[in-house]
């Protein structure tokens, strides 16, 4: 590069290797140019995700003290170096830190909010370590120059709890909340009279699911032709056992676990075949799986006080409230307008054209 040359403006992501994040950064190193987006990625180093190691704007952390230390320095020089800062999450306590001695950087940081990150303001604070990330966190919320999230409720809340001023952009953030519309060829069909009803409960092995809730009122219906699949293969060990024991004791055969991790297009098919899905969260969650399911034309019971239902509904979505649980599906015409939203909505380009003007921002 001669001195007449420009430096490229360099856009730094910060992140932890969760399974969405490697599609993520094969996404924008495809549709964006790779010389002015660096990534700055923590975590376990899994044989999916090799590919992404081989990119010259991926740097990951190495586990080891020294390895540690080398790469928040590094991370500390490229805060200062990059024209913006996209935070992925906001859970590293050490990147929190960082940012709260180094307050200036504020302005030119992006988080995208995931929901666990914002609901930590919920979760009980009992040691003194934990009460000062709180505070260290709140310190950086406040001033943190933008939030990112296609979920309002989430931005407000933000606002609310952690009095948060920053600019609030929409973006779907990931492909994962991103449906393609081949993998929702086959689905959507009218089910077929007095065939069994498949109903699927949760996401996950996390007592966030509230599975005991939702199991108590399908007691109700343990005689009709209905068959129970709840996803368990991560989350909490303990909770997913006790949740199998009950399932069993409750409703045999009829209750299946799905405790093994399934490739992401077997878990496609057989949500195909899913009638009835019950998400029983208390925050905003599982919204990669509600949209696809909406996409495929799935009947969505949801809590009413949720921040992802309030923006499902403001787009025109149709759910039901897990209050008022039954068996009865939305009408076949809630079902195929619902797809039809989900397939013009939450699109690859969307998403990409919302990362267009976030970069420009």
């Amino acid at each position: 590069m001669t001195k007449f040359e420009e430096e490229p403006k360099v856009i730094l992501h910060v992140a932890s290797l969760e399974t969405f994040i490697p599609p993520f950064v094969k996404l924008i190193n495809k549709e964006f140019s790779e010389k002015n987006h660096q990534f700055w990625l923590t975590g376990e180093k899994k044989s999916k995700q090799n590919p992404i190691e081989n990119a010259v704007n991926v740097f990951i952390a190495k586990n080891s003290p020294l390895g540690q230390f080398s790469a928040y320095l590094r991370l500390l020089i490229m805060f200062h170096r990059s024209e913006k800062i996209i935070l992925h999450g906001l859970f590293n306590h050490r990147v929190v830190l960082l940012l709260t001695l180094s307050p200036w950087l504020l302005k030119k940081c992006y988080w995208i909010i995931w929901g666990g990150d914002l609901y930590q303001y919920q979760k009980p604070k009992l040691s003194w370590r934990a009460k000062l990330v709180e505070k260290l966190r709140k310190f950086v919320i406040k001033r943190i120059g933008h939030l990112v999230t296609y979920i309002p409720g989430d931005a407000k809340l933000a606002r609310e709890w952690y009095g948060a001023t920053g600019a609030y952009h929409e973006c779907l953030m990931y492909l994962s909340n991103v449906v393609d519309p081949k993998i929702l060829l086959g689905s959507g069909q009218a089910k077929q009279e007095n065939s069994e009803l498949s109903i699927l409960v949760g996401n996950s092995a996390d007592p966030s699911n509230n599975h005991f809730e939702v199991l108590e009122k399908l007691k109700l219906y343990k005689n009709e032709n209905i068959k129970i699949y709840v996803p368990l293969s991560y989350g909490d060990r303990n909770h997913a056992q006790e949740v199998i024991e009950r399932g069993k004791k409750d409703f045999g055969d009829k209750f299946v676990a799905l405790s093994d991790f399934m490739p992401f297009e077997q878990y496609v098919e057989f949500l195909k075949c899913i009638d009835i899905v019950i998400f029983n969260h208390k925050r905003q969650q599982a919204m990669g799986n509600t949209i696809t399911l909406l996409g495929m034309g799935k009947t969505v019971f949801m809590r009413k006080d949720v921040s992802q239902r309030f923006f499902l509904e403001s787009v025109g979505l149709n759910l039901k409230d897990v209050s008022q649980f039954s068996l009865e599906p939305l009408t076949q015409k809630a079902l195929e307008k619902n797809i039809q939203i989900i397939r013009s909505q939450f699109s690859r380009e969307t998403l990409k054209q919302q990362y267009s003007e976030l970069f420009e921002v």
